[in-house]
């Protein structure tokens, strides 16, 4: 299977249109938020209901890199790709860093009402989106220790002006985009991936790409 994650105020809609021309793929909605406080407490949840096992493909976006870095510590992993993600916290936008601490000041609710009045998936996607859980993975993102070098064969696809998390050092595949390059290039995404699963199955790496972050 090929599981993907959305990032923080997604949903499955981020994964539109060529994702789903992928073999056994399927695209997430972040589960009713049960109290988890870290990344790998999210993990070790999806890993139960999303039936994630040994060998299967995980693709997240954003915070859904994150989380499947963490879901890659449980699991034997195929491959993991991280799609305008971060393998640790100080790959994240420095003014970000600075200001999540005001999370516990924002009024979430209302800006996730203000959001649902506006056209458009985006507003939507973040309308729908319960605050407990935005405020919980704000503060568990910059609590996370970060990916560690696995046995995972991992590929990171960047937008090249991404603000929000901005485009590390080594890439495997750098967009003419954004943020949300998952959504907004899909063809190119899954482009990559057809072509180094394809690579992956006949030559199998030896080390994982993250080995250079350690």
């Amino acid at each position: 299977m090929i599981h993907a994650l959305p990032g923080l105020g997604g949903d499955h809609r981020l994964f539109p249109g060529p994702w789903n021309d992928l073999p056994d793929f399927i695209a997430h909605d972040w589960p009713p938020h049960h109290q988890e406080r870290t990344l790998a407490e999210v993990a070790h949840r999806l890993c139960d209901e999303f039936n994630i096992c040994d060998g299967d493909i995980l693709v997240g976006a954003s915070l859904g890199g994150m989380v499947a870095c963490e879901v890659a510590k449980i699991r034997q992993l195929k491959v993991l790709y991280l799609v305008g993600s971060a393998a640790h916290k100080e790959e994240i936008s420095h003014l970000l860093a600075l200001l999540h601490p005001l999370i516990d000041f924002t009024p979430i609710d209302w800006l996730r009402v203000s959001a649902g009045l506006f056209p458009g998936e985006l507003p939507q996607m973040f309308a729908g989106s319960e605050p407990s859980f935005l405020r919980s993975m704000c503060r568990a993102i910059f609590q996370w220790e970060g990916m560690s070098s696995l046995p995972t064969s991992c590929y990171r696809i960047h937008g090249r002006h991404d603000r929000v998390i901005p485009p590390p050092l080594n890439i495997d595949l750098i967009l003419d985009g954004g943020h949300l390059i998952s959504m907004s290039h899909p063809k190119e995404c899954v482009d990559f991936l057809r072509s180094t699963l394809a690579r992956n199955e006949n030559n199998p790496p030896s080390v994982s790409p993250l080995t250079h972050y350690e």
